[in-house]
C-alpha cells in the first residue's frame, strides 16, 4: 500500500489546523500556507510517475476491503489533476501573499480546506465520500467568494451558496437511489452492479444517472446551470477566482469519471450520455455570446470559462479515445491560462484607479509593457490561436470528431474562437490603446508580482514544447478510461 496517496489529503488539513492555531501571527499563517501548497508538488509529482506506467494505486482505509471499506484510487487521470491542482495553488497562494489574503479573515485556512475538497474529489473511489468532499471544498469556497466582502460579492455569493445546496440534496437523493438499486456506493463495485442489474431497475437507474449529470453539471457550470459563474468569478477577488478555475474542472472530472466506469455508453442508461454533446456544445455557444457582450475584463474570462467547460465537455461527450484524450490536453491549459488571466486583471485594474477592470476611457497604465505582453500572450492562448497549447487542444477535438457530428461541433468551436477573439482584441484596444489622461502613477507592481501570472500563462508554451509527451499521456489516459474493467480489477482484487 503506498501511503503517499493519502499525503495530498493529510497535508491541507494539518496546515489547516495549523494555521487556525496560529491566529493573529499573520507571517507564520503565510508561511506554513505556502510550505504546504508547496508540499504538495513534489506530492503529485511522485504521483503522476507512479501513475505513468498505467498502474493503479490502491489505499484502503483501515486496511478494509473494497468494497466495504473507504479507498482511494489513483489512476492516470487522477494524477493529472492532482499536478494540476498542485501547481495552480501554489502560483495562486504566491499572488495572494502579497495583500490579498488581507481582505478577509482565515484565508488560508479556507484555502487549505479548498485544496483538501479539491483532492479529495479526484482521489476518492467511493461515490458518498465524493459527496463528502464535494461538500468539504463548497463550504470552504463559500467562505472565499465572500473574502474581501462588498455588495456585489456578497450577492453573487448568495446566489452560489443556494444553488449549491439544491444541487447537495439531489446528489444525496441520485446517491441514495444507487445504494437502494445496488447495495454499495463503491465505484467500481457500482460499476459491477449497475452493469448486472435486472431490467425492473432500468429506469431507477436512469433517474440516478440523469440526477448526478445534473448535479456535476452544475459543479462544471454546463447549460443551463451556468448563470451562477459569471457573477461568482466577475466579483471574487483575483486569487479566489483564479483558484475557482480549478472547481468547475471538478464538475467535469466528475462527470467523465462516472459516465465512463458507472454509467459507461454501452451500460444501464446510454442515452444520459448523449445529451452531454449537444448541451456541451450549447454551453459554448452562449458562453461566446457572453464574452461578445461583457464590459468588465474580469467578466469577460467568466465567460472564457463558460466556453472553456462546453469545449471540454463536447471532446468528452464523443466518448471515443480522440475526443477525450483531446479534453484532457486541452483541461490543462484552460485551467492555468484562465486562472493566469484572473491574476493579470487584477494587476490590470490596480494601475486603472477607480475605472477598475471596466471597458472604459482611463489612464494610461503604469506598466503597459509589461502587462501588454501578458496579455497578448493570454489572449492568444484563450481564443486557441496558434501556435499555441489551446489551437493544438481545438485541433485535436476537430479531429476526433465523427463525419455524422462533424458540422455543428465544427461550427460551434471555430465561432466560440473567433467570438473570444474579437472580444479580447476589443478588451485590449480600450484597456491598452484609447486612453485619456496623464499616465497612472498609483498602482506599480513590483517584478515579483507579476510572477504568478507570468508563470501561468506561460504554461501555455510549456504546453506547446511537450505538446508531443502530453499527448501521448492523455491518450494512454483516454484509453485507460475507456477500459474500466482494469480500474474495477484493481479496486475490487478481481476481474468482473
Amino acid at each position: 500500500m503506498n501511503h503517499w496517496l493519502i499525503a495530498p489529503l493529510v497535508l491541507p488539513l494539518v496546515a489547516a489546523m495549523l494555521i487556525l492555531l496560529l491566529v493573529g501571527r499573520r507571517g507564520v499563517q503565510r508561511a506554513v500556507s505556502i510550505g504546504a501548497t508547496a508540499g504538495l508538488l513534489p506530492i503529485a509529482i511522485l504521483l503522476m510517475c507512479f501513475a505513468g506506467d498505467g498502474e493503479f494505486g490502491v489505499y484502503r482505509l483501515g486496511n478494509w476491503p473494497a468494497p466495504f471499506g473507504i479507498v482511494l484510487v489513483l489512476d492516470r487521470l487522477t494524477a493529472l489533476m492532482l499536478l494540476l491542482t498542485a501547481v495552480l495553488a501554489l502560483l495562486v497562494v504566491l499572488h495572494a501573499v502579497n495583500g490579498d489574503d488581507r481582505r478577509g479573515r482565515d484565508f488560508h485556512v479556507l484555502f487549505q480546506l479548498q485544496l483538501l475538497g479539491i483532492n479529495g474529489a479526484f482521489l476518492t473511489g467511493d461515490l458518498f465520500n465524493l459527496f463528502v468532499f464535494f461538500e468539504i471544498l463548497l463550504i470552504a469556497s463559500y467562505g472565499l467568494a465572500l473574502h474581501g466582502a462588498g455588495a456585489e460579492r456578497t450577492r453573487a455569493g448568495l446566489h452560489y451558496v443556494v444553488l449549491n445546496l439544491i444541487g447537495s440534496s439531489l446528489f444525496l437523493i441520485g446517491v441514495g437511489i444507487l445504494y437502494a438499486v445496488t447495495g454499495t456506493l463503491n465505484m467500481a463495485d457500482l460499476a459491477v452492479k449497475v452493469a448486472a442489474a435486472p431490467p425492473e431497475s432500468a429506469a431507477l437507474l436512469r433517474a440516478s444517472a440523469l440526477l448526478l449529470l445534473a448535479v456535476f453539471g452544475l459543479k462544471a457550470a454546463l447549460l443551463p446551470l451556468h448563470l451562477w459563474l459569471p457573477a461568482l468569478y466577475g466579483h471574487a477577488t483575483a486569487p479566489v477566482a483564479a483558484l475557482f478555475a480549478i472547481m468547475t474542472k471538478v464538475g467535469v472530472y466528475a462527470i467523465l469519471r462516472t459516465y465512463t466506469l458507472i454509467f459507461p455508453a454501452d451500460g444501464a442508461a446510454p442515452d444520459v450520455g448523449h445529451w452531454l454533446l449537444p448541451l456541451a456544445l450549447l454551453t459554448l455557444a452562449v458562453g461566446a455570446v457572453g464574452v461578445l457582450g461583457s464590459q468588465r475584463l474580469r467578466v469577460l474570462i467568466a465567460y472564457l470559462v463558460v466556453v472553456s467547460v462546453g469545449t471540454l465537455l463536447a471532446g468528452i461527450g464523443l466518448f471515443n479515445t480522440g475526443g477525450i484524450s483531446a479534453a484532457l490536453y486541452y483541461l490543462p491549459h484552460t485551467t492555468l491560462v484562465s486562472a493566469g488571466l484572473f491574476l493579470l486583471a487584477d494587476l490590470i485594474a490596480r494601475q486603472r484607479g477607480i475605472h477598475g477592470d471596466n471597458f472604459v476611457l482611463g489612464p494610461p497604465l503604469a506598466q503597459p509593457t509589461r502587462l501588454g505582453v501578458l496579455f497578448f500572450l493570454g489572449a492568444v492562448a484563450a481564443a486557441g490561436l496558434p501556435p499555441l497549447s489551446g489551437f493544438i487542444g481545438k485541433l485535436l477535438l476537430l479531429q476526433a470528431v465523427t463525419p455524422a457530428q462533424a458540422a455543428w461541433l465544427w461550427t460551434i468551436v471555430l465561432t466560440g474562437s473567433l467570438a473570444s477573439l474579437i472580444a479580447l482584441s476589443r478588451a485590449g484596444s480600450r484597456i491598452f490603446w484609447k486612453t485619456e489622461g496623464d499616465r497612472a502613477v498609483a498602482g506599480q507592481a513590483p517584478l515579483p508580482l507579476f510572477a504568478p501570472a507570468a508563470l501561468l500563462l506561460a504554461m501555455s508554451v510549456v504546453m506547446t514544447l511537450f505538446a508531443a509527451p502530453v499527448t501521448r499521456y492523455t491518450e494512454a489516459t483516454a484509453a485507460q478510461l475507456l477500459a474500466p474493467q482494469h480500474y474495477i480489477a484493481a479496486v475490487l482484487g478481481v476481474h468482473p
